[in-house]
């Protein structure tokens, strides 16, 4: 399985859709197409063999034909093989291929939860305040605690979906939090608008508001701009 799924991604066409798909969101078939500047004939060969591969799943409603990551186990194995990969800054060549980078570097959704250089910067500050455990960011007790306290509620898992987990940060190349604990603390930032999507898939912007209260939530310094 892991060998079939590393040949899938090791078509740029292929791995370019996936990464497209990173925010959790459907696109369709057209939409795929236009972003990667393929043929649609191409995208759906493309898309199928993703299909097939449990990469991606799909819904149809009427003539479109809607894909997503199959789920956050996709989204995690996407993120350690970009890891892996050179740095997106390398590869750019024009002012706006630039700022693009330098948004999705800094803050930017890992399919539901918190990631780039912000989403860094906060996991350390949680492993600094006991909140979570350096080896495997798993929640403690204090924690737990601490999460009912901020969230208003305590954290709850459904299925087989760990509380809490280590994700590599493929800008970065260290760990930010995932799990439900890293898609509720991301759902709750968006909520008191403290991040705000940017017009570049998958980029957050950081509010003034948000520069303030979480400047003062984890004692960082940040810029807005």
């Amino acid at each position: 399985m892991t060998i079939t799924v590393a040949k899938l991604l090791a078509d740029d066409t292929r791995a370019a859709m996936c990464l497209a798909l990173m925010d959790g969101r459907a696109r369709t078939a057209g939409e795929l197409a236009r972003h990667v500047g393929v043929a649609p004939s191409t995208a759906t060969e493309h898309l199928s063999r993703l299909v097939e591969g449990g990469l991606l799943v799909e819904a149809r409603q009427g003539r479109h034909r809607y894909l997503r990551l199959a789920g956050p186990r996709a989204a995690e194995l996407l993120e350690i093989l970009t890891a892996f990969g050179p740095r997106p800054e390398a590869k750019v060549n024009s002012l706006r291929a630039h700022r693009t980078a330098k948004a999705l570097a800094f803050a930017r959704t890992c399919y539901d939860h918190l990631a780039g250089t912000l989403g860094v910067a906060v996991t350390d500050r949680l492993v600094e305040r006991g909140v979570l455990d350096e080896d495997g960011l798993t929640v403690s007790d204090a924690g737990r605690v601490w999460f009912a306290g901020f969230l208003g509620e305590e954290l709850v898992t459904r299925g087989r979906r760990p509380v809490s987990r280590s994700c590599l940060d493929w800008t970065e190349r260290r760990p930010h939090l995932a799990g439900v604990a890293g898609q509720a603390l991301l759902r709750s930032f968006v909520e008191r608008e403290w991040l705000t999507p940017r017009e570049t898939p998958r980029a957050l912007r950081l509010t003034p508001q948000g520069r303030e209260a979480l400047g003062d939530l984890f004692a960082l310094e940040l810029d807005a701009a």
